[in-house]
This record gives C-alpha cells, structure tokens and sequence, in this order.
C-alpha cells in the first residue's frame, strides 16, 4: 500500500513541477486532443483530462481481434462530452438461436459522458470526472476523475479509476472479493439501464500517461500505464502481458486521423476517426444580392410595381406565398420565411425591397406566417432603417429599425398576390437502428412525396406518399416475443409495414388551424395520421412571444393500421403467427396523447438547449415521461437526444429496459450554395420496441411557431 501511495504522489509531483511551462511556445505544434479507442478524447484504452472544441462531432472506429467499438462523440458545451458506442465482440454470438440471431456478434451498447470541472490554467490542469457505459450492460463500465497538464510538446494525464478502468486495484480494493473487488457488475433487467448504486465502486486504481506531439505536426504518440488488469472480460482468452500501451495518431486534417497502438504487450489495435465541428461548419452561398439604395421617397401607392415587389421579396428576401398591403402610412408583407434561418437577412433585403419602391410609408411591417397562421409580426421604422441603409452613423445594423411584436391584421389595400392554395414535396427519408439482434444495422431508405390544398386560410386537406427504394426490414424477426410479454405490437410491426410494402400512403388528413388571442395555437386533424396508425386528435399550445417557456397539449384517440392494406384498420385484436406458432395482439383503438413543457434555459454555461419534458399515455397504451433533450450549435446544426420512461418494467419493455434515441437537424445550407430554411433530420434509435412509443403527427405547433422565440430554429424530430 506504501508503495503505491509513493508512486501516485510521484506522479503528482512530476505534473506538478511541469506546471509552470507554458503550453503555447511558438516552437511547439499546438497540441490538439484526439479520440480513445471507446471514443471520447483520451489516450487509448483511459481517458484524459482534456475535452474537445465546443461542437467537436466524431466518428470513429477501433478494431482488434477481442472487440470492434463503432463510436461518435459529441462535446455538446465546453464543458460536457457525450460518446455513444456499439461494440461488437467476434468471438461471441447475439444469442445461440441461429434461427433468432443467426451469426451477429454479440453487442454492447453503452454512453458515456464527461464532464470538465476546470480548464488547465497556470498552476491548474485540466481536470475532468467521467462515466463510462452508463447506460450499457456493464461490459465496460467505469468511473474516473482525470488531470491533464502541459509540458512543452508533452500532454501528461494522471488518473484515478473505478470499475473497468480501476480492475487493477493499484489503488484500493480487495481482490479476495473477486476480479471486481466485490463490485456488482451485473445489470438490471433487460440492460439499458442506469446502475448508479454501483458507480465509484469497487477496485480502485491509478491510470495515467503522455501524448508527445513530434517535431512533424501531423504525427503524435502516446503511452499510457492502465488501471485494468483484464481479468474481469467478456471477450473469451484475453492477456495482459504488460500494463503498458503504445500508440500513434497521424492527423490527415481537420477533417479526421488514422490510430495505430500496440496493446496489453501482445495485441495490435487499428482505428480512424472523421470529425468536424458544428459551430465552424459553414457554406460559402452564392446568393442573390441586396439590392443597392435608391434613397428616393416620391411615389404615391398607386404608381408602385407590387407584382415586382412581391417578386423581388421572393427571390431576393425569401419570403413566399406572399400578399402586400399598402396605403401611404403603412407597407404590410405576409408570407412565409422559405430562405433564411437567420432572420436579420431577410428583414434588411426586404425592408431594402420595400424602400427602394420609394414609398413615402413610416413602417413596413412583415408578418411571418407557417401554416397560413401568423407568428410574429417584424415592424421596421421607415426613417430609422433609411439612416441605416445611409450608414450615417458607425456600427448602424437593420436591427436598429426593427421591432417584433405579436401580428396583427394588415393595413390598407391588398396589392399583390403570389399565394398559391396547393403545394407539393419530395424529400428522402431515412429510418435506421443499430444494434439488433438480426442485424447490427437495420434500414430503410426511400423517398416520400406529398400535397396539400388549402380549401380556406385555416383548413388543409393533404397527404404523403412513402416509395421503398431499400431495405433490410426482411431479417427483423420481432414480430412476436419469446418472453411472453403481452405489449400491443405498435411499432415492432415495422417489416410488414416497410419491407413488405413498396409504396405506401403514410398520410392521408385534414388539418384544421386556428389562433386564439396572440400566444394560444390549435390545430385538430383526422385521417390516416402516419404510416402505422389512422385516427383524430388535436393540439393546443400555449408560447407568448419571446417566452422561453410554452406548454402544450396534444389528445389523439387512434387505431393500427392493417399494414396487408392501404386503407384498411384491425378491428381485431388478436392475431397468429404462424411462423413461431404464437398469438400476439395490435392496437385496435385507444386514446393516447401528452401534455408537453418547452423549455429554453437562458443560463451562459447551458445555452442553446431546448428541454423538453412530456408526460401521458402511449400507443400501447403505457403512461410516463419523455424528456428531449436538444442543442443548437452556431452553424444550425441541432443534435439531441431523448429517453422515454413508462410504467412499463425492463422486463415487460423488453431488451434496452425503456424507448432511447439519437437525432441530428441539419440545416441544407450547410451542403448547398444556396441559403435554405430547410432541414434534413437523421434519427436512430438502438432498437425497435412497443414501449414508450408516441404517435407520429404530421404538424408540430411548438416548431411551426420558433420564429415566436428570437434565434430559435429547433424542429420536432
């Protein structure tokens, strides 16, 4: 014990006697962190101190003839990194039912979160205390707090670990208990879990190591002593001959690494890692120009081209489906924003439009509309804003002009029209799962097509399309399950739905919309609402203008749709499989909906989060929470994540305990030459079960209202 007290307090002097050097002499590469064989920076097999730039996304593998881990890492706030990891064991199988299985490796699936407690400063390292698989089945579970420090091109880390990274107990714990040292490394129910009862327990070891960045910048090499003695493996005949690990990274750009080591002194580990930023991701446009100022105030309403004007406001601001109203005091647009996300664009072209016709007007006035229904209403003082477009005083911004308050009814006499009542779409759609037990990555792939009419201002008739171009739905097997559950199969239907249909009508409704006062939204609907179920329902929300806070509520009594038919229901419950020879049941009419609290914290260290919590009753007709959880990075970027917990056990809910998923918003822009309002959502989720599931509506009133809230552009996943 003596002995290793002395080496963790020699190691602690060595970082600290480096304290003093400075880590930014203009000799050295600037040292850049790089990703763990799990993912998430570190050194190879333990993590370090340091944290990635805020918006930092990764993707990477690590391979070697014991574990494959398939890994994307996000540093979600300067502060707090989030890994999500699937890894594949060759030498084991998903189960022994060939016919269930077939030859998939057994996966893990696991998350792990870090969190920096403070940032490397002069006598300081950068320290951070983390969680590893903390929501996986307890393959790699661990716990750590970790210091980094800089000395010239040397990056040292000192550590303490607990669970898979403390297994050696250098530190403390009693082997005599077990490899674990008496930790509980089992996992509750059908695993997915959170086992905080086991976390910083068990053996209890020192880690630590160095990255040296070479003289070359693209190359850099690590060492690093572990605190696993690899005694506690799932993977079958693994040895450790020696604690110490050797590595290099070679940089092929901004862009992404390739990762060499040799392991546990007898095995060789390959990995590479892509990666970009969500705050720096940007398109260079080729945009449509502002027009120049014409700086004339001559013309009466009447001797105005508002077909051109309204025209221009299309090409030119973005605004589309509009109507101009004028007289001599007041210049009203109403439209819908279709080109930019960030709305100071739009406001100085169009106010540049509408002061270039040399209307005598005091205010243009610009109502926002999605869904035919106002949302905000944008007033630009005519006199104000002519001062700006003159620059006649330093750091002059259209902003100075502006005003957004809750719309109001136009003024004066409509003189243009470029509103259409119908529209048509096609978009790609993407639905994936990893980790499944007939396949490690299911999918479908296809294009979705849509129209709709609007038969008055408030009520839309429409619906949607869905063409399979590629799947392999074919090998998911859940139809029925072998535990006995009794769940209704609402979503785990989904072969027949997908792989057995090759085009489909996934929505077939009319929508009703209405507003009432300035900050109450409805919207009701009826048909066939998305591709599994038909019904009616409706939606009311509750978001006064510029509020981080709204509520909503949604209530929907639906039925499952009989996927052999396009347009048929089940009437009955219970069914037959005559495949596995079992009786399995659907949905065949229930109420199911949620009560929902938006909420934008406006909080420096947890800024640009949408939280969303929601509580009510499924489509299988369990009750309980979904909490979403999203960040909107500088570029547009949205990533989030979400969890539904119902009063479902693990047991009955299945493998992966309770409903978990992915998704990133990405705006087109970004991979366009062309600014666009429009988004492209990539969803997974680890697998396809009944529980916690919510029903798919077409409108979401919380995301037709985001320009309500100022930079807010989070879409309804």
């Amino acid at each position: 014990m003596h002995h290793r007290l002395f080496t963790l307090s020699s190691l602690s002097l060595a970082m600290m006697t480096a304290l003093p050097v400075s880590a930014n002499d203009q000799h050295i590469t600037p040292f850049t962190p790089t990703q763990s064989d799990f993912g998430g920076v570190g050194l190879m097999q333990v993590p370090t101190g340091r944290v990635a730039p805020e918006g930092e996304f990764s993707l990477g593998v690590t391979m070697n003839g014991d574990y494959h881990h398939y890994h994307t890492s996000l540093q979600l706030m300067p502060w707090m990194e989030a890994t999500i990891r699937y890894t594949q064991v060759p030498e084991r199988r998903y189960s022994n039912d060939e016919s269930f299985s077939g030859d998939t490796y057994y996966t893990d699936k696991g998350i792990d979160v870090k969190l920096r407690l403070w940032e490397e400063s002069y006598w300081l390292p950068e320290t951070s205390v983390g969680i590893r698989d903390m929501g996986g089945t307890g393959l790699f579970d661990g716990e750590y707090i970790a210091a980094s420090k800089h000395m010239g091109p040397l990056d040292f880390t000192l550590g303490v670990g607990w669970g898979y990274l403390g297994n050696r107990a250098n530190l403390a714990g009693d082997k005599t208990q077990g490899t674990d040292c008496g930790r509980d490394t089992s996992f509750k129910g059908k695993g997915g879990s959170f086992d905080y009862s086991r976390w910083f327990t068990g053996c209890m070891s020192v880690f630590g190591g160095v990255e040296y960045q070479t003289p070359y910048a693209p190359l850099s090499l690590k060492l690093e002593y572990e605190g696993n003695d690899y005694r506690s493996e799932f993977a079958p005949n693994i040895v450790q001959d020696s604690p110490f690990n050797l590595g290099a990274v070679y940089r092929l750009g901004d862009w992404g690494d390739i990762r060499a080591s040799y392991e546990r002194g007898n095995t060789w580990t390959l990995g590479f890692t892509l990666k970009t930023n969500f705050n720096t991701l940007k398109q260079n446009w080729v945009d449509t120009p502002t027009p120049a100022y014409q700086n004339t105030v001559t013309k009466n309403v009447d001797d105005i081209d508002w077909d051109k004007v309204a025209v221009d406001l299309k090409t030119i601001a973005g605004y589309s489906q509009t109507k101009v109203y004028a007289d001599n005091n007041t210049v009203t647009v109403v439209g819908s924003q279709s080109k930019y996300r960030d709305r100071d664009f739009a406001h100085e072209k169009a106010a540049m439009i509408l002061a270039n016709t040399g209307s005598t007007a005091k205010e243009f006035v610009l109502i926002e509309e999605q869904a035919n229904q106002p949302t905000t209403q944008t007033t630009i003082d005519t006199v104000t804003y002519r001062k700006v477009a003159n620059q006649e005083y330093v750091g002059a911004h259209v902003s100075d002009a502006v005003t957004v308050v809750d719309p109001s009814s136009p003024r004066g006499m409509l003189q243009a029209d470029t509103s259409k009542p119908w529209s048509v779409s096609v978009s790609p759609t993407l639905q994936q799962s990893i980790g499944g037990s007939e396949d490690f990555y299911m999918f479908n792939l296809g294009v979705s097509g849509g129209a709709s009419y609007w038969l008055t201002d408030n009520f839309e008739v429409g619906g949607g399309v869905y063409v399979n171009l590629v799947d392999n739905y074919d090998k998911f097997l859940y139809d029925v399950p072998p535990d006995g559950t009794d769940l209704k199969r609402v979503r785990t239907l989904v072969r027949r739905y997908i792989s057995d249909n090759t085009v489909r009508v996934n929505n077939l409704q009319a929508t009703l919309f209405n507003q009432f006062g300035d900050n109450v939204y409805t919207q009701a609907y009826g048909g066939y609402l998305e591709s599994m179920f038909a019904g009616v329902g409706g939606e009311v929300l509750y978001r006064p203008l510029n509020s981080n806070w709204a509520f909503g509520l949604d209530l929907n009594y639906v039925v499952q749709r009989d996927p052999d038919t396009q347009f048929g229901i089940f009437t009955e419950e219970q069914h037959y499989d005559p495949t596995t020879g079992r009786y399995y049941r659907v949905q065949t009419g229930a109420p199911t909906g949620h009560f929902t609290t938006y909420y934008r914290p406006e909080w420096s260290w947890f800024d640009d989060l949408l939280i969303k919590a929601s509580v009510g009753q499924y489509l299988a007709e369990d009750k309980g929470v979904t909490l979403d959880v999203s960040k909107q990075f500088d570029s547009g970027v949205i990533a989030g994540a979400y969890l539904a917990k119902t009063n479902l056990s693990a047991e009955e809910f299945g493998e992966g305990s309770f409903n978990k998923g992915f998704y990133i918003s990405i705006p087109f822009d970004i991979f366009t030459v062309k600014p666009s309002a429009s988004r492209a959502v990539i969803g997974w989720t680890p697998l396809s079960r009944d529980g916690g599931q919510m029903l798919a509506r077409k409108y979401s009133l919380y995301s037709m209202t985001n320009a309500r809230y100022p930079n807010s552009e989070f879409t309804n996943r």
